[in-house]
């Protein structure tokens, strides 16, 4: 089996920081199950990491994490929807992209990433 690129996809954003917190391990989890099933995920909820490591005068926007994770999407062999994605208005745009780009977008079932 040849060894996809997917970019995963599902809600990041939450009402409060518990919601945020809970929709990044998810996220995660479902990257290392993608991972584990032997392909190459792209993983926006390790974003966190980049925002507490930056240094005084340095910037990143929301802006800017969404063109990067757009960047992502458009270089993936697959769309991955993780379970929830269609409550993210950003995972949303990220199917419509996936679609007039033509990239297959498989909705929560890892075994259909082939």
């Amino acid at each position: 089996m040849k060894r996809k690129r997917v970019c995963i996809i599902g809600p990041y954003r939450a009402d409060n920081v518990l919601g945020i917190l809970d929709n990044i391990r998810e996220g995660i989890r479902w990257s290392i199950k993608v991972f584990l099933a032997g392909h190459a995920p792209f993983c926006p909820w390790l974003d966190f990491l980049f925002q507490l490591l930056l240094l005084p005068g340095e910037k990143l926007t929301v802006a800017d994490y969404q063109e990067r994770s757009m960047a992502w999407l458009e270089v993936s062999d697959v769309v991955f929807a993780i379970p929830g994605w269609e409550r993210s208005e950003g995972a949303r745009a990220e199917t419509e992209r996936a679609s007039r780009l033509g990239i297959r977008i498989v909705y929560g079932d890892i075994s259909l990433i082939k």
